[in-house]
């Protein structure tokens, strides 16, 4: 009975340590701050909304794409179109604006996030009118993955039908189960939310590369939970995901990114994780301890870091601190919170860190991008 008493403190602390060594509460109390400075007054804005996604290219100028107003649809013979709810700006190194890339293009509806390649061609990622559509550094259009649905639900009006609706301020469009060719599946040909080979698109969320070339578009806020890879030129190379909680199966896919190496990361929201997969989609391990990964990125430098912001709640600006992880899957730190003002976050949905210290983030609620620097 004396053994057993004294052994018991001893459990005790084994216990804690191993909850340290797995990520557990423990660690996740004892996450340190980082301490910061943000600017986001560099950025002279020529129209106003959501920045949904905020990105850099190797010169430093930015690119912001935002949802700045509401979607026109254009009624026709057989279609209705919807166009023209978000605009894609460009900004020197010093925050002046430049121009507008892709104003009046078919496929700007509702932005959902902005990506800048290795070789500093500009993509966007809409979920309004589900494709992915790639510039070149000059502005000039080069490759589109995707197919706008061949209609549009409008609200009704004087002479308009009842036929749907239009995407809520703010949030993205409500996937429609089988919208033809542009509109997805999700899932509906085989396993839920697998989606259907090729490059049929429900709301996608994200797009990144591997040191070849290959793209992978995270296809997430409708009714698929996939990751699609293709080729650099976009011809299909196959597709791996569906809906669940088990390894290699998504909830709400919201952000992807990729490593030197050629990992990925896969922030999945809904089930309140980062996944990581080699490129070929094979599983290799999970980051648990980051809160709900809204948006993420991985840095630049010999050595890299995997930032992530949690979500805020839909109804709640308790949370929205972004973590500084190790790409073994350790905590850092983190920074920042929840508000309206300096150095507070209102919803991050873009994340772009070229650096270890110096990142940008694209705020939706808050309507504006901040410069962050982190202090070493």
């Amino acid at each position: 009975m004396r053994a057993s008493l004294s052994l018991r403190p001893l459990r005790w602390a084994a216990l804690a340590a191993v909850a340290v060594v797995l990520g557990g509460g423990l660690a996740a109390q004892s996450t340190p701050d980082i301490n910061f400075d943000a600017n986001a007054d560099i950025l002279s804005l020529p129209s106003y909304g959501e920045v949904a996604g905020v990105a850099t290219n190797s010169k430093g100028h930015v690119f912001v794409y935002a949802r700045t107003g509401h979607g026109v649809a254009t009624l026709g013979d057989e279609r209705t179109f919807y166009h023209n709810g978000s605009r894609l700006f460009q900004f020197d190194q010093n925050g002046k604006f430049v121009k507008e890339i892709g104003q009046g293009v078919y496929a700007v509806n509702f932005a959902q996030q902005v990506r800048v390649d290795p070789q500093d061609n500009v993509w966007i990622v809409d979920s309004g009118s589900n494709q992915v559509v790639k510039f070149d550094g000059d502005g000039r259009f080069q490759l589109v993955l995707g197919r706008k649905p061949e209609n549009i639900g409008v609200r009704p009006g004087p002479g308009v039908p009842a036929s749907g609706g239009m995407p809520a301020e703010g949030a993205a469009p409500a996937g429609r189960g089988g919208g033809g060719e542009g509109g997805g599946r999700g899932g509906g040909r085989g396993a839920p939310g697998a989606g259907i080979n090729g490059d049929s698109f429900n709301h996608p969320s994200d797009v990144t590369w591997d040191r070849a070339g290959n793209i992978y578009v995270a296809d997430g806020f409708g009714g698929n939970n996939r990751i699609a890879k293709f080729t650099r030129d976009g011809n299909f190379v196959k597709t791996w995901g569906q809906t669940g909680s088990a390894q290699g199966q998504f909830n709400q896919i919201r952000g992807i990114a990729a490593d030197s190496a050629g990992n990925l990361y896969v922030a999945d929201a809904g089930n309140k994780r980062i996944q990581v997969f080699d490129g070929e989609g094979t599983f290799k391990s999970q980051i648990t301890s980051v809160g709900t990964p809204q948006a993420i990125c991985v840095s630049g430098g010999s050595t890299q870091y995997l930032y992530s912001s949690n979500s805020n709640e839909p109804e709640s600006m308790e949370k929205g601190e972004i973590y500084k992880v190790k790409l073994t899957g350790e905590v850092v730190g983190k920074f920042g919170r929840a508000g309206k003002m300096p150095k507070e976050f209102g919803m991050v949905n873009s994340l772009d860190c070229r650096s270890e210290t110096t990142l940008w983030v694209g705020e939706v609620w808050n309507w504006r991008a901040q410069k962050i620097t982190l202090q070493r």
